[in-house]
């Protein structure tokens, strides 16, 4: 089975990760950054920065809760991070917000809403994006190919 999804890139995306393996195209996602052609009901990943996922926490709480509730109704959906959690451990972001309060707000975010992945860099982010993309893209397909007719009956 020949999979080669193409990896859609929301059009607010201002620097998107950089998407090497699979072709890409920018369109308007009602959630997250990241999906893939004709599985945009189904996937969906929303990306962030450490200055952006700080911010989201704080100030932009309810808009980014708002979001988190959206991406639940998806089967696949992921919260990813660029950065590591030792760049909030020691406070590397610009808020008074303490560490701690950071970390345990993305605790309550896996509890309630989706699974959140660290990426170290937007080329690992990117790399993640990509085999996510592949293997849920291959699992959809090899579910609509049991539904088809045995060869020759």
């Amino acid at each position: 089975m020949d999979i080669s999804p193409t990896i859609l890139i929301d059009s607010r995306e201002q620097d998107p990760l950089p998407i090497q393996a699979y072709p890409t195209a920018v369109r308007g996602l009602t959630s997250g950054d990241y999906s893939v052609a004709g599985l945009e009901s189904l996937f969906s990943v929303e990306r962030k920065s450490i200055p952006d996922l700080v911010q989201s926490l704080t100030r932009d709480r309810d808009r980014f809760l708002r979001e988190l509730e959206r991406l639940r109704g998806y089967r696949f959906a992921r919260l990813l991070v660029i950065g590591c959690p030792g760049q909030i451990e020691q406070g590397h972001y610009r808020s008074r917000t303490a560490p701690k309060a950071i970390l345990h707000s993305l605790y309550s975010v896996e509890a309630k809403y989706v699974p959140v992945v660290w990426a170290r860099t937007p080329a690992d982010g990117a790399e993640l994006v990509e085999r996510w993309s592949f293997w849920y893209a291959r699992s959809i397909a090899q579910a609509a190919e049991s539904l088809s007719p045995p060869k020759g009956a």
